[in-house]
């Protein structure tokens, strides 16, 4: 299994990024979000990679951050889900946006997404709404950046090139540990998960504090 890549770009496009690593191109499958934070060719990347086998196909897709990497194996344990339209989902609306769309229950996000219609986001939703708290609350753990970047002095266009960037930090963490806050408090997950997504979607800079009082204040038995 080829869990992470690490080299120089060579080419970019919309879809997918080819990486010589040491002489050996890979092409890696690559949402737009993430296409879009890459680098210039001639420049180093690394990403997290999760390799597709089937019997005359071998596909590389590739994830700025674990926490990706693991949103986009839930969605393909949907059926009529494939690797390349949970890509496109989580193109379409990033780890925190799939993460609040799922939580409370908002199949129209997903339809936003390139092949993505009616009846499939509403399966996306029914089947992973219950599964997406267990991933929420990973949060920070899995956001880290995917290592050191190789030496991309010998290609001829990465002297002059500005230096490689990095993803954006996510509110993962902080919902993460809202999460666990909530959980703590005896809270069911789904509930949890939920209450801090709605949170989160009105203020999505919230700190860990902020969330967990909003989310306790929508949580709270309404009179």
């Amino acid at each position: 299994m080829i869990g992470r890549i690490a080299g120089v770009i060579l080419h970019r496009a919309q879809d997918h990024v080819l990486i010589d690593v040491r002489g050996v191109g890979y092409i890696v499958h690559v949402s737009e979000r993430t296409a879009a934070s890459l680098p210039a060719a001639g420049q180093a990347v690394a990403l997290y990679t999760e390799l597709l086998v089937r019997e005359d196909l071998l596909q590389l897709f590739g994830f700025p951050t674990l926490l990706e990497k693991e949103w986009h194996r839930l969605l393909i344990s949907v059926q009529g889900v494939g690797a390349k339209v949970a890509l496109a989902i989580l193109g379409t609306l990033g780890p925190d946006g799939l993460s609040r769309a799922l939580a409370l229950g908002d199949w129209s996000a997903l339809r936003k997404a390139p092949g993505v219609g009616p009846k499939l986001a509403q399966r996306v939703v029914m089947e992973l709404k219950d599964k997406a708290p267990a991933v929420m609350a990973l949060g920070g753990a899995l956001t880290v950046d995917p290592g050191p970047l190789p030496d991309a002095e010998l290609v001829d266009t990465a002297a002059h090139a500005p230096a490689p960037t990095r993803p954006a930090p996510s509110s993962a963490q902080a919902t993460a540990d809202a999460l666990s806050a909530l959980g703590n408090l005896g809270y069911a997950p789904s509930e949890a998960a939920s209450a801090v997504a709605e949170a989160a979607a009105r203020e999505p800079a919230a700190p860990t504090a902020a969330l967990i009082r909003a989310a306790l204040r929508l949580l709270a038995p309404k009179e």
